[in-house]
């Protein structure tokens, strides 16, 4: 791909490590500005060294303070980091509501924590690719932690689990009926289980409960009873290259529990301590390369997603507009399946004339 010397210059700020520049690149990447992809394109020859954590729980539960602390305490230890906050969207503008954190006071004035709010928009792909893209600016950028906050419901727990190495989830105390309900979810997703606020009344009998629904889920056998690297991945390993599992009993990943009460920075060194854990299991199991393989077929099916859409969103418009054809259908005059084949076939036909020239038996 060729890039104008605009990105160029733009690209080459961003590796030499100005917080600016990188400022830049992550708001052309979320504002889809021309350019954007031969300028991520070039990102990932220089990725692959950052752990990205996903943070995410009930609204309430404490998570920008927790991300607030896990940062302040990285800084401590000499680490650099990144975060991501993914913040509703305005109904008005489409950008985020919340702007870059208030709530994050602790790292304020430190340019080696770079916070970045990023709307929870609901266009088709929008969140995770932006996301994931947002994530190899940081990571190119040489951000050893990369932190991804998100608003704690919906679609961004899915794009959360496509993107960070590391999930944890939030649960504040006397969740009770809330664990219930959401116990097959918290099981897919979850890596580390944080009760957080632990100080509060309910935090023994909230803990209890998850580690009850924990066991459960390894006894049952139940998918994503590992966390979202569970054994569903590792039975993929009989393939690999690398160290396959040595035994069925110790495959997989069970979900520790940690209490922390973030607004004092209790707990906090013990959460790093698990998160460190886990990445170390990732490793050393050799489940992180089935997980970035796993990724990037998914970016690849997304990207292909959007511009498919694109495409056919052209097709439809040169066909009359969606409208037109609506109304046909109304009237009786076609119907939605045959709307859908013949804007298809010229794709299809396309297709199919760069299938017979590729391998030879055709006109290139």
């Amino acid at each position: 791909m060729s890039m104008d010397a605009d990105d160029r210059a733009l690209l080459e700020d961003l590796l030499a490590g100005k917080h600016r520049a990188l400022a830049r690149v992550i708001s052309k990447i979320e504002n889809r500005a021309p350019g954007y992809r031969d300028l991520v394109s070039e990102l990932y020859a220089h990725t692959g060294n950052a752990d990205v954590i996903g943070i995410t729980g009930s609204p309430g539960a404490g998570k920008s303070t927790l991300v607030d602390k896990l940062a302040e305490t990285y800084r401590d230890r000499g680490e650099t980091v990144g975060v991501i906050a993914i913040d509703p969207s305005s109904p008005f503008t489409g950008g985020a509501v919340l702007g870059d954190r208030i709530r994050m006071a602790s790292t304020v004035g430190d340019m080696d924590v770079f916070v970045r709010s990023m709307s929870a928009r609901g266009t088709l792909g929008g969140l995770s690719t932006a996301t994931a893209d947002a994530v190899k600016a940081m990571d190119a950028f040489g951000k050893d932690k990369i932190i991804i906050e998100t608003v704690g419901a919906g679609q961004n727990e899915i794009d959360i689990v496509r993107t960070a190495d590391t999930v944890a989830v939030l649960v504040p105390p006397g969740s009770g009926d809330d664990i219930q309900t959401l116990k097959a979810g918290i099981l897919e997703i979850a890596d580390v289980f944080v009760v957080n606020k632990a100080d509060r009344d309910g935090a023994d009998r909230t803990v209890q409960e998850l580690r009850d629904m924990v066991q459960l889920g390894d006894e049952s056998g139940a998918a994503g009873s590992g966390g979202h690297h569970s054994q569903e991945v590792i039975d993929a390993h009989d393939d690999w290259d690398g160290e396959p599992a040595e035994s069925e009993d110790d495959a997989g990943w069970t979900p520790p529990i940690v209490e922390t009460v973030a607004i004092h920075g209790t707990g906090v060194d013990a959460f790093i301590d698990e998160l460190a854990a886990h990445r170390d299991y990732l490793v050393d199991s050799g489940e992180h390369a089935e997980q970035v393989r796993t990724r990037y077929a998914e970016e690849i099916r997304t990207l292909l997603r959007e511009d498919v859409h694109a495409m056919l969103e052209d097709e439809l418009a040169a066909a009359g507009g969606i409208d037109a054809l609506a109304e046909a259908v109304r009237q009786g005059e076609t119907d939605p399946y045959s709307i859908a084949t013949d804007v298809l076939d010229p794709v299809e036909t396309c297709l199919e004339t760069l299938e017979t020239g590729s391998d030879g038996s055709g006109t290139e």
